[in-house]
Parts: C-alpha cells; sequence; structure tokens
C-alpha cells in the first residue's frame, strides 16, 4: 500500500511523532526547586514558613544543625537539631553537610542527605538560612531559587529586633549591626520580598507566586548537588 505525504505546512497526527510525546512527557513531570529563604533576623522568616505550612503548601523544609544554645520555646528537631561542637566537627568531617558557616559564634550547617530524598521525592526545599549561607549555596547549587527577606524599613527593623528580648544588650546590639549589613546585600538575590507588619498572608502569596513562575520556566534544570 503506498502512503501518501502530507502537505508542507500541515498538522500531523496526534502521536504521530514520538519526539513530540517525548517533549510532553518531559513537560509534565514535576519541577521540584531548592528555595533559599534568608534575610537579617528579625523580619519574620519563621513566621513566613509556618504560615505557608498553614495554607498546607506541600515542600520539605531542611532543618538546621547548630551548637547554638536551645531557646525555650524551641523544639529539637523542628525548629534545628542543636548539637555539641563536637558533633559538628564530626558531620564536617564525614561530609554531612551541604554547607556550614559560624554566625554569631555559632555554627549552623545544612545536612545534604534529607535535601536529596526531598528532591528525588519530588517535593520542593526550602531552606532558611543566614546571608552568609545563602552565598555559599548560590556558588554550589547555581539552579537554587533565592529570595530575600526584609522589612518595610530599618528603624522596623531595628524595632523587631528590640522586642524580640531574646539577646543580653551587646548581642542585639551586634545583631543591629549584622542586619544592616546584610541589608545591603539584598541585590546578591533573584528576589526580594518586603514583609510588611501584620501582612504575612501577602508576603506568603508572593513566596508562592515565584515559586509557581519558577517552575515555569523554559530554561528549568534539575537541581545538582
Amino acid at each position: 500500500m503506498s502512503s501518501t505525504a502530507l502537505p508542507a505546512g500541515a498538522p500531523r497526527p496526534a502521536g504521530d511523532d514520538a519526539e513530540d510525546v517525548a517533549i510532553y512527557a518531559k513537560l509534565l513531570e514535576p519541577r521540584p526547586l531548592l528555595v533559599v529563604i534568608s534575610g537579617p533576623s528579625g523580619v519574620g522568616k519563621d513566621a513566613v514558613l509556618q504560615e505557608l505550612k498553614a495554607q498546607n503548601y506541600s515542600f520539605y523544609f531542611v532543618v538546621t544543625a547548630t551548637t547554638r544554645p536551645k531557646r525555650p520555646a524551641e523544639v529539637d528537631g523542628v525548629d534545628y537539631h542543636f548539637v555539641s561542637v563536637g558533633e559538628f566537627a564530626g558531620m564536617i568531617e564525614q561530609g554531612e553537610l551541604l554547607e556550614y558557616a559560624v554566625v554569631y559564634g555559632d555554627y549552623k550547617g545544612i545536612p545534604k542527605k534529607h535535601v536529596r530524598a526531598a528532591l528525588a521525592s519530588g517535593h520542593d526545599v526550602i531552606m532558611r538560612i543566614d546571608v552568609q549561607g545563602a552565598e555559599t549555596i548560590r556558588k554550589l547549587v547555581p539552579q537554587a531559587v533565592t529570595i530575600f527577606l526584609t522589612a518595610e524599613s530599618e528603624p522596623e527593623l531595628v524595632r523587631r529586633l528590640q522586642t524580640r528580648r531574646t539577646e543580653e544588650p551587646g548581642q542585639l546590639k551586634m545583631r543591629i549591626v549584622t542586619a544592616r549589613n546584610e541589608l545591603r546585600r539584598a541585590s546578591e538575590f533573584d528576589y526580594v520580598i518586603v514583609n510588611r507588619d501584620s501582612e504575612l498572608q501577602e508576603t506568603v502569596r508572593q513566596l508562592t507566586s515565584i515559586i509557581i513562575a519558577e517552575k515555569c520556566r523554559t530554561d528549568w534544570a534539575p537541581v545538582q548537588l
């Protein structure tokens, strides 16, 4: 039986081209993201993540390991993995950390294996880390989406730090100085979100909009760790 060639420019029948099928299949695959949320102390990073969970957004939150003493309201394994300096040194030696740094005199680091497992399962991974740590992640993982969270003004940021009452006067002064320096690094991030007082839901709306847009990029690439 002889075949009849399609006229030039005529649409091909559905399923006629295996390559087209493969392209569509690729487009429909999960596109998990590695999202870094950073910014100065006091801008509301924890509150944003709690609201994101309350809105039932499905993501894996990386719990940071730290040698900092646990505060009264914090829960080990939820807010941080609280470890000794010796335990932290062992994690470094065994290559268990994606990145680590000294922050306000204490060590903080991101466990690597949990990040890999979450991404492999198709879940978005969100990290809440300091500005110094975010710089390291940008270098190690170019595909990471970095978001800088800030207050609406420097005086408002200072006010939030003062009303927390979680540090001694000397430590509070150091946090304020550090926060001011970190504000100058906002341009190093992909996005900036202003977390205005009493507008937490709007902040989360902007965050989820960024995540959705990043998943729709034509140049999306899987995270390589």
